[in-house]
């Protein structure tokens, strides 16, 4: 399985640079002109998301047995479509996404997300390499159900629509879908790899644990910012003189003037 599991990821790969260079052609809004790059990249990361999120939960409602053995669990049409494809579309694009990272930002500036890509991309290959765990793989891309929300907040701030309706609404989506669809199914994951860790090789073991640690602890970070962010510090109060709202800022309860940004780990 190992040599389409590779054709799928490097395909995968180019689509996802293809993408991103061809979304240069098309118009940014103004609001959004400052920052070009970060709303093209966000928007590859938006499709990336929609595609193996609903294609995770597409796979698990109608072979619910990639669950129940997550090691050896396959779908029928494995004997028409490599069983690595889904975790090797995801691949490609962590792959992807890093060597724009690298290429348009400084190590600085992107160490947190390469960290992220760099746990995701090696447990991901054990998948595509193997041709097993190909369900616990499966599960763990229902993560990007959130990631979904997630660029669509970042979207939304970079074309300054916070505050806003679509941006309350995407911001609660964004902790239901947090709480449902990544601290859920990490918690799944961490006591599954813990029940079964007799029969998984240690190494293996050891990175699952490693990458379930990693993004589990950025998610509850993450988590934590939005809801103080958007929910605790924007309680809407009375209009004072004096205090004054513009679109990307509001004054809370005490009189401090917040400012939105989108500085928060950006979970893929």
């Amino acid at each position: 399985m190992a040599p389409s599991g590779l054709l799928v990821t490097g395909a995968s790969f180019a689509a996802f640079r293809g993408l991103h260079w061809g979304l240069q052609l098309l118009p940014t809004p103004g609001s959004a002109a400052q920052n070009r790059w970060k709303w093209r990249n966000i928007c590859v990361s938006l499709v990336h998301s929609l595609l193996t999120g609903a294609g995770a939960l597409l796979g698990l409602s109608l072979y619910p047995q990639m669950a129940a053995d997550p090691i050896h669990g396959h779908p029928p049409w494995a004997l028409l479509l490599p069983n690595t494809s889904l975790p090797s579309l995801p691949t490609g694009y962590f792959l992807a996404d890093g060597t724009d990272l690298l290429w348009n930002q400084t190590l600085g500036q992107a160490w947190d997300l390469l960290c992220h890509h760099a746990v995701v991309v090696s447990c991901l290959s054990t998948a595509v390499l193997s041709g097993h765990y190909v369900g616990f793989s499966v599960v763990s891309l229902l993560l990007e159900l959130n990631s979904t929300c997630l660029h669509l907040r970042q979207l939304l701030l970079l074309s300054r629509q916070a505050p806003s309706l679509a941006f309350s609404v995407t911001s609660w989506a964004t902790l239901a879908t947090l709480a449902l669809f990544r601290l859920v199914p990490l918690g799944w994951m961490s006591l599954w790899l813990f029940q079964q860790c007799h029969q998984i090789p240690l190494a293996l073991v050891i990175l699952g644990g490693t990458g379930l640690a990693i993004v589990g602890a950025m998610s509850i970070s993450l988590g934590v910012h939005i809801l103080v962010s958007d929910v605790l510090r924007s309680r809407p109060c009375p209009p004072t003189l004096g205090n004054k709202e513009t679109r990307g800022t509001r004054t809370d309860c005490d009189g401090e003037s917040i400012t939105r940004d989108d500085s928060t780990l950006r979970l893929r």
